[in-house]
């Protein structure tokens, strides 16, 4: 992990410059049509803090968080909110929010690691909070160009969602959406907090 971080902190202007105006507002739209109108979300795994201009766009609360200080620093300049640096490991609290975004965010936890963290981000969620996650689409752990990726399938992605407790209400394939990448399949999840 601390490879991956050094990666987003040498090639922070690049990463953000590259990502910034990705169209996911269908993603988006899936996410929130969810949540508690005017709800607080996190933006678990920020990046350049598209999301994050998104969901504050649509009229609702949103803090978020990155584990590079690079892009945190980018991220609090493109939001025009403070942006914490920490990682998925270090996630406390209770009950905060309506809802959790993790786009493309948590592929860098390892397998053995996912577990207690995504019953970090369960235990954020309010009653009825919502949390999506994405993941590309295969089946291994890896590390591509100095950055740990942790691939999964529709059906693991599921079973990750299920065993933490929380119920699906939507799982999709997406393409990538950056330039020159739509050959990159993506899986996405929507879940809820029953429980």
């Amino acid at each position: 992990m601390n490879d991956t971080i050094a990666y987003y902190n040498q090639n922070a202007e690049n990463f953000v410059s590259g990502t910034l105006h990705a169209d996911m507002s269908e993603n988006q739209s899936r996410f929130l049509r969810h949540v508690k109108p005017g709800g607080r979300i996190l933006d678990a795994g920020c990046g350049s803090g598209r999301d994050t201009i998104a969901f504050l766009k649509a009229g609702f609360q949103a803090d978020a968080f990155d584990a590079s200080e690079e892009i945190c620093r980018l991220a609090a300049e493109n939001t025009g909110i403070p942006v914490a640096c920490k990682r998925f490991e270090e996630l406390s609290g209770e009950a905060e929010y309506d809802g959790i975004w993790a786009c493309a965010s948590l592929l860098h936890v390892k397998a053995e690691n996912l577990p207690d963290v995504m019953m970090r981000l369960k235990r954020l969620l309010k009653p009825e909070g919502i949390l999506y996650a994405s993941f590309k689409e295969g089946s291994t752990e890896r590390v591509k160009e100095g950055r740990f990726f942790h691939d999964m399938t529709a059906e693991s992605l599921r079973a990750l969602f299920e065993q933490t407790g929380l119920t699906v209400l939507e799982s999709f394939f997406s393409r990538d959406v950056r330039e020159g990448r739509n050959n990159e399949n993506w899986v996405n999840i929507i879940g809820k907090k029953t429980g």
